[in-house]
C-alpha cells in the first residue's frame, strides 16, 4: 500500500478520520466539496457543520451518549476536543456553539502538514486506501458509484429535519421565562409556556399547516429520532405533550403552577443572540412556519434565522457488507464512516470515523487493527453496523441495548445499572489505550 490515504469528505467523520490518520504520522489526501458546492442542508464554509441541532445530546455517563463522547475523549478525539473548547450551557447536555465547534476543527485540519486539501466533488470511489465520509446526502455519480460497488439494493434511505432557528432578541421574555429541562442541571432553557387553549389551538394549526414538497416523502419514512413536528401533531392530540412540548418538572414563575405544555429552546451560539427551538425539526413552508410558530407565547414576533429544512438521507445496509472495523468485506483497505453506515447521530458519526482512521493508521503502518468490545460504547457501534440479525437494518443511535449485558444484576434502578455498564466499559477501554496512543506523534 502506498503511505497515502484518501479520505472523501470533511464533515464530522470525515475530520475525525482525518486527524486520527495525521497525527499517526499518515499522509491524507482529504477531499471536500465546499466551499465550491454545498448539501442543501449545510450553509457554512467550515468542516464538521452541525446541521440539525446544536446539541451533542447527553454528557453523563450514565446515558449511552454520554459514555461513547467519554471513550472518544480518552481516546484522543479531535470532534471532542473542540466540543469541550466551545462548550455552551445546556444542563445535562452537550451543546456547543455552532460556528466556533466548525471553526476550531477545520484550522486544526487545515494546519496539520500531513493533510492535503482538496476542494472539488468525488464521482467515484478511488482505488487504494480510502475512507468515504460523504455523509448522508450522498448523492450523485458517488451515490450510484457506491451502489455499483456495495449492489445496487443495498443504499437505503429515510427522510430527516432541522429545527428552526431564532432570534434572542425577537423573543419576548415577559412571556417566556428560564428553567431547566425537565428540572435537570441549569436554567439553561428559555420556556414558552401554554395553557390548554392556546396547545390546542397550535395543535390544530400545526398538523393542518402546509408542508414544503419532498419528493419521494412519505410519514412513513421519517426517521424516528428526528421526526418532523408536524408529523407527530398528526399522530394525537396529545403525542407533542409526551414528547418535546412535555411540562414535565417545569414551573411557571408567574402562576407557580406545571403549564398544559411548554416549547423550549436552547441557545445555539456561546453569546445566546440565536436559540434552537427544541424538538421543533419541520418541513413546514417557510411562510407556514413563521405563521405556526408565531402562535407560541413569547414568540409572536419572532425572528427566524434559520428556518428548518428537510432532506433525504442516506445509508448502506452494512451488516454482511461491512465488517466491525467499517471495512468493505473483500476490499479492505476501503472504508465507509459516518452516517451513511448506519449510525445515527454526531457523536456515533465521529466515533466511527475516529475509529476508520486509527485502524487505517494501523494498516498503513503494518500493525494488527484494534479490536474495540462490544462492551464498550465503540465497539458496540460497530458491532450494531456489522452484525446486526434483525430484518430491518436501519440507522441507530448509541443505546445501552447495543452494549454487552452485564453478568450479574445491579441493584438501585436503571441509573445504577447504566452507571455500572458505562464503568465497566471505560474498565476494558483502559487496556487498549496504550494501543491507541502508541503512534501518535
Amino acid at each position: 500500500m502506498k503511505n497515502k490515504v484518501k479520505v472523501i469528505g470533511a464533515g464530522l467523520a470525515g475530520c475525525e478520520a482525518a486527524w486520527q490518520l495525521a497525527i499517526r504520522g499518515v499522509e491524507v489526501e482529504l477531499h471536500e466539496m465546499k466551499p465550491r458546492e454545498k448539501s442543501p442542508a449545510h450553509s457554512r464554509d467550515y468542516y464538521a457543520e452541525l446541521v440539525c441541532s446544536n446539541s451533542l445530546r447527553g454528557a453523563s455517563l450514565t446515558n449511552a451518549p454520554g459514555l461513547l463522547k467519554e471513550e472518544m475523549r480518552r481516546c484522543g478525539s479531535l470532534i471532542m476536543e473542540s466540543a469541550c473548547a466551545n462548550r455552551t450551557p445546556a444542563g445535562g447536555a452537550m451543546a456547543v456553539d455552532r460556528d466556533g465547534f466548525s471553526e476550531y476543527i477545520t484550522e486544526k485540519i487545515r494546519s496539520h502538514p500531513a493533510v492535503t486539501l482538496i476542494e472539488g466533488r468525488v464521482d467515484a470511489v478511488p482505488e487504494g486506501p480510502v475512507i468515504v465520509a460523504t455523509g448522508p446526502l450522498t448523492d450523485g455519480k458517488l451515490f450510484e458509484d457506491i451502489g455499483r460497488l456495495l449492489g445496487d439494493e443495498l443504499t437505503l434511505h429515510f427522510y430527516d429535519a432541522a429545527a428552526p432557528i431564532v432570534s434572542f432578541a425577537s423573543i419576548d421574555m415577559d412571556k417566556a421565562f428560564f428553567a431547566s429541562r425537565y428540572g435537570k442541571g441549569d436554567d439553561d432553557y428559555i420556556n414558552c409556556p401554554m395553557d390548554r387553549e392556546q396547545y390546542l389551538a397550535f395543535w390544530n394549526a400545526l398538523r393542518t399547516a402546509e408542508e414544503a414538497p419532498v419528493k419521494g416523502f412519505e410519514d412513513k419514512a421519517v426517521f424516528e429520532g428526528c421526526m418532523p413536528v408536524e408529523v407527530m401533531a398528526r399522530r394525537g392530540e396529545d403525542t407533542l405533550r409526551f414528547g418535546p412540548m412535555k411540562p414535565k418538572g417545569i414551573t411557571d414563575p408567574r402562576t407557580g403552577e406545571e403549564p398544559y405544555a411548554v416549547v423550549q429552546l436552547r441557545a445555539d451560539n456561546k453569546d445566546g443572540t440565536m436559540y434552537n427551538v427544541v424538538g421543533f425539526q419541520t418541513h413546514l413552508k417557510f411562510p407556514e412556519q413563521k405563521r405556526v410558530f408565531a402562535m407560541i407565547p413569547g414568540l409572536e414576533h419572532l425572528e427566524i434565522l434559520r428556518y428548518g429544512v428537510m432532506h433525504r438521507n442516506s445509508f448502506i445496509s452494512s451488516p454482511g457488507r461491512l465488517d466491525r472495523f467499517y471495512r468493505v468485506i473483500g476490499r479492505e483497505e476501503l472504508m465507509f464512516a459516518g452516517q451513511m453506515t448506519g449510525v445515527e447521530g454526531y457523536v456515533e458519526s465521529a466515533a466511527s470515523g475516529m475509529c476508520c482512521g486509527i485502524n487505517m493508521a494501523r494498516m498503513m503502518l503494518g500493525k494488527p487493527l484494534i479490536d474495540f468490545p462490544t462492551s464498550t460504547a465503540l465497539g458496540a457501534l460497530g458491532g450494531h453496523v456489522s452484525r446486526y440479525a434483525g430484518p430491518n437494518f436501519q440507522p441507530m443511535n448509541i443505546n445501552f441495548g447495543l452494549i454487552d449485558l452485564l453478568p450479574e444484576r445491579v441493584k438501585g434502578g436503571k441509573q445504577a445499572r447504566n452507571q455500572a455498564v458505562a464503568d465497566r466499559a471505560l474498565s476494558v477501554l483502559e487496556q487498549y489505550l496504550d494501543l491507541v496512543r502508541e503512534d501518535v506523534k
